[in-house]
């Protein structure tokens, strides 16, 4: 739902520092943060040209992705 969406975006606006872009976090190196703001704004033109900007196949990137971003948050 949109409520969902707009709920897990706004987790990644608190984070302070986003250990998601370091070494261990995201290896195709997305901009989950900057991402995250775009959903949580409703900006979803420039949220899915910020993730093609890093990511030429999210659709099936996201599907097979282990998420190391989410073993690197800070609020995991």
């Amino acid at each position: 739902s949109d409520k969902e969406v707009e709920k897990q975006a706004a987790r990644c606006m608190d984070c302070g520092i986003p250990y998601c872009h370091g070494p261990t976090g995201c290896p195709v190196h997305n901009q989950i943060p900057d991402w995250n703001d775009l959903v949580y704004n409703g900006d979803w033109d420039n949220a899915i040209r910020n993730l093609h900007s890093t990511n030429n196949f999210p659709e099936f990137t996201g599907r097979i992705c282990p998420a190391p971003c989410e073993e690197a948050c800070t609020l995991n």
